[in-house]
């Protein structure tokens, strides 16, 4: 086995019901990841207490909330960031960006640098997006190019140094409870790697 790693799993699906397929994946995640000796510290966006963010001001000014401190010690703890969501309108859920937004800041994820170019804060930190959704994933890849995976790695995770970014796209997620099986299966081997 390759070296303990910190594992911050991030389960972006904005239900908190326990049903939820997103909520499955993340915890067979973490059984395969803790099996092997892995420490994983999970966040839990859907029971968050997550204000929206309404203005510059808010974003670099004003306190940074309870819940987001401590979602950006565990993500400055980690090795590794496995983020799952449910595809919805073709991009991540609304609470999941609210998420992104309150704990990406300026001073912790990036400094905006005199140059004009930002200074990246959280290189060496590897990720893998976790996505399902209802269509099949070959034609999410063909006829929309996996445009909102492409934009959640280049515009968020790549700009604050976090590189590579593995993707996992599951289609079909009411299909029959064999292949979610399978799928869950892949979720556990992918923790036990820590990748």
């Amino acid at each position: 086995m390759t070296r303990a790693l910190h594992l911050c799993i991030i389960d972006g699906h904005p239900d908190p019901d326990p049903a939820r397929f997103i909520h499955a994946l993340a915890d067979r995640y973490a059984q395969g990841a803790t099996a092997s000796g892995h420490e994983v510290r999970r966040i839990d966006v859907a029971k968050l207490d997550l204000p929206i963010v309404r203005s510059r001001h808010q974003w670099e000014e004003e306190p940074i909330p309870a819940d987001i401190r401590t979602a950006q010690e565990t993500i400055a703890w980690a090795d590794h960031l496995v983020i799952l969501y449910p595809l919805w309108l073709g991009d991540v859920p609304a609470l999941l960006k609210a998420f992104l937004e309150q704990v990406m800041r300026p001073g912790f994820a990036f400094d905006p640098g005199g140059s004009g170019l930002p200074r990246k804060k959280l290189k060496g930190r590897t990720a893998r997006l976790v996505v399902t959704m209802g269509m099949p994933a070959l034609f999410y890849r063909a006829y929309y190019g996996s445009h909102s995976v492409k934009s959640f790695e280049r515009n968020i995770l790549r700009f604050v140094g976090i590189r590579p970014v593995g993707h996992v796209l599951i289609g079909n997620v009411e299909s029959d409870a064999e292949a979610r099986e399978e799928w869950l299966r892949e979720l556990q081997q992918l923790g036990s790697l820590g990748n």
